[in-house]
Parts: C-alpha cells; sequence; structure tokens
C-alpha cells in the first residue's frame, strides 16, 4: 500500500502581528505565499494549514498527510482542542473546505522537520 502525499505548512509574520506569510512543501516543491494580509502568527498558521488543503482539494488527492509545526492549530483543527474566538473564521473556513468528506489527517512535526517552515526561514536568513 502506498504511503499518503505527505503535505507540509508552515506560516509566518513579520513582525507579530505582521504581514502574514504561509508555505506549503509537496513533492519536494515550495510554495511561499507572502500576500495574505495582516495579522498574528496565529493567523498566520492557520493560513498556512488552509492553503495546504487547499492544495491537497485542487489536485484531486484522496490520501494526504498535513504536517505542521503549529501544535496548537493542529489540535484545534482536528477537534481536540477548543478554537478561541479569534480564529473560530480560519476554523470554519477549514470546515468548509472539507464538506461532507472526510476530515484529513494532521499530524505535528518539530520545527527542524517542518520542511515549510525551513522554506521561510530561508526567506529570512540571519
Amino acid at each position: 500500500m502506498p504511503s499518503p502525499v505527505k503535505i507540509y505548512f508552515d506560516g509566518g509574520c513579520r513582525p507579530n502581528p505582521g504581514t502574514i506569510e504561509a508555505a506549503v512543501v509537496m513533492g519536494g516543491q515550495a510554495r511561499i505565499r507572502r500576500d495574505l494580509g495582516h495579522g498574528s502568527s496565529m493567523d498566520a498558521e492557520w493560513l498556512a494549514l488552509i492553503e495546504a488543503l487547499t492544495m491537497a482539494r485542487s489536485l484531486g488527492l484522496a490520501d494526504f498527510l498535513l504536517l505542521g509545526d503549529a501544535a496548537a492549530v493542529i489540535a484545534q483543527a482536528s477537534g481536540r482542542a477548543k478554537c478561541p474566538a479569534s480564529a473560530r473564521e480560519h476554523r470554519d473556513a477549514f470546515r468548509a473546505l472539507i464538506g461532507d468528506g472526510p476530515a484529513p489527517r494532521l499530524r505535528y512535526v518539530r520545527r527542524a522537520q517542518n520542511l515549510a517552515g525551513i522554506a521561510l526561514a530561508k526567506l529570512h536568513p540571519r
């Protein structure tokens, strides 16, 4: 049985709050959006997750795994943690993308393992 397609996501903003950017990495290819508005780091992580799910849906993927380093967003999106009022709009957008289908699989990975986070870090070398 083939492994699910791994889709890494990460969001950031500079400063916090600030301009939001998001990266999604799949199959070694990074897609970076730097035009996602203004907000907090939590907004950025949610928007990155939504970008990842949007990509999976647009490609018609049936077996995929969304991987990110935002433990709070992953817990909220999967229903394991209460979503604060400030993030409910993002959660609702995420759920709307899911529609009547099964919930996507989400998994936390450490920052050093998050290929999308690595891609974002390359944009802002220290």
